[in-house]
């Protein structure tokens, strides 16, 4: 059996779920459900960061303690999850019992190992991200300094346990060297490679000035920096420190999806961490960009943040789900447009698929008595087609082993290309009249195109592929990787035609 693990980032609980949120944790939906066609036995975390400075403050300014602060703000995100149409297996919150012994645990481990040491930190903070930084990486506006983020710094000094980084530079080079796809898209890889050739300096990873956190063991005066607790929740669903047990033991190491601004926790510190607790690092970190609304930064300030919510009522979830993926490159920057949904949905979903699905099926329920009467004497354009079909799932199959999700989309909608211009050619409505034998070839054929692409399109659209596998009369859980290509050479009813993805009517 072959196991996969996956997580989105857990999410910081100090403001209301948007569409950066939808986007990462829908990206692993995809991912996990793509897996579970492959056969293997597919594991999915999500979950919420709850610690921290941040969070203290936050629930200061709502007058609530901070864990009935964050007990309110972590069901937002739990609720988002199915909202989004995503299946997980576990919800992690860093203020459970078993994460605070998981990560109290990792650092023992780490202590143990004479990776951590006591001394002073002195330096630029900023609360709002939760990062040290150098000055050298500061921006200077009007004679203030602010973080790459944008987020404000300040300069605090005060006692601080650290974690030896630096020894691992050479360690971390020569395992990305090693491994070359362990950082994706490639532009995230060459970014970590050149931070790390840059130097790397020990790592500050307590904190005294507030004390919302993980205690430090043996030291209750500090707490811990938020991600070494943090990062720590990818072990802690798997049950560690017990690392004997069957879930660890099957499922890790994992793949992180992760925004590209937490790259650098994820890549540089969290393997450093694992390796210095004599653990796996990750099995693959892959960071994606984000999102813009209408050519504008997202941000409360400018009133333009994205509920998705709000999407998913006006344009459906699964049409939601789509535009994310097929829109833009994952990996890279997108803009949110609405006329851009309506377009896109119009052109792919309504255009594309659904005329495929619809002038077939109502053809079948009409002519045929809703029956087809499966007859597979191929001729060359026959045959033709359905081998572009073999190619296009071995093309997607590849590019969503890669988490090229975009490009996978892309072969499909070609496939689907196709198929409406061979039954054009091929004409069935014309051949009931002079050859019926052939006729139920092409809707045979047709059928057998509608089947295909819709299992590849099912990770991504799953509840409108249910709709489609309904309406063909096929039992999805019955399909697989293994016997997609598996053609039935019984007769086969067709449920009456519904228009699956109805036209969005596009505001010029």
């Amino acid at each position: 059996m072959s196991y996969f693990y996956i997580t989105t980032p857990i999410y910081y609980v100090n403001d209301n779920p948007h569409i950066g949120h939808a986007y990462t944790t829908i990206a692993c939906d995809i991912l996990a459900r793509f897996n579970k066609l492959q056969g293997k036995k597919v594991y999915f975390l999500s979950g919420t960061d709850e610690h921290g400075q941040k969070v203290e403050k936050a629930a200061e300014i709502n007058n609530k303690k901070p864990q009935d602060f964050v007990d309110e703000m972590s069901e937002n995100f739990r609720n988002l999850i199915p909202n989004l149409g995503c299946e997980i297996n576990d919800f992690i919150r860093t203020t459970q019992n078993r994460h605070i012994e998981a990560a109290q645990s990792l650092w023992s481990k780490l202590e143990k190992n004479n990776q951590i040491y006591l001394s002073n930190y002195e330096g630029w903070y900023s609360i709002r991200d939760e990062a040290f930084y150098l000055e050298s990486e500061l921006i200077k506006k009007n004679n203030i300094f602010i973080a790459p983020s944008g987020a404000p710094v300040e300069w605090v000094k005060e006692e601080s346990y650290f974690f030896k980084l630096s020894n691992w530079q050479d360690k971390l080079l020569t395992y990305y060297k090693d491994n070359p796809d362990s950082i994706k898209p490639q532009s995230r890889y060459n970014e970590v490679v050149s931070f790390i050739k840059s130097g790397l300096k020990d790592l500050s990873i307590s904190r005294t000035t507030f004390k919302w956190g993980i205690p430090v063991p043996n030291n209750q005066k500090h707490v811990m920096y938020v991600w070494i607790d943090a990062l720590c929740n990818y072990l802690t669903s798997l049950g560690y420190p017990n690392i004997d047990n069957d879930k660890f033991k099957n499922y890790w190491p994992g793949l992180h999806v992760v925004g590209k601004d937490i790259l650098r926790f994820h890549s540089v510190y969290w393997p450093a961490f694992l390796m210095a607790a004599d653990l796996q690092p990750p099995k693959k970190v892959f960071a994606h960009g984000w999102w813009t609304n209408d050519g504008q930064k997202i941000s409360k300030s400018l009133g333009n943040v994205i509920n998705p919510y709000d999407i998913i009522s006006e344009f459906g979830l699964d049409q939601f789900r789509f535009f994310l993926f097929r829109e833009v490159p994952f990996g890279n920057d997108g803009d949110f447009c609405k006329n851009s949904i309506s377009q896109r949905i119009n052109a792919d979903l309504s255009n594309n698929f659904g005329n495929l699905i619809q002038r077939i099926c109502s053809f079948i329920n009409k002519n045929c008595n809703s029956l087809i009467e499966n007859n597979f004497n191929l001729i060359k354009e026959d045959q033709d087609i359905l081998t572009s079909s073999k190619n296009c799932l071995d093309k997607y199959r590849m590019h969503m082993n890669n988490q090229e999700i975009d490009k996978a989309i892309k072969k499909i909608f070609e496939l689907l290309s196709e198929s409406n211009i061979y039954i054009d050619k091929q004409a069935p409505w014309s051949l009931k009249k002079t050859d019926v034998s052939r006729m139920n070839v092409v809707l045979s054929v047709s059928i057998e195109l509608i089947k295909r692409s819709t299992f590849m399109l099912s990770p991504i659209i799953p509840e409108s592929t249910k709709k489609i596998f309904n309406l063909l009369n096929i039992n999805f859980k019955t399909l697989s990787f293994d016997n997609i290509f598996e053609i039935n050479s019984f007769s086969q009813k067709i449920n009456t035609a519904k228009p699956i993805f109805p036209r969005i009517e596009v505001n010029d």
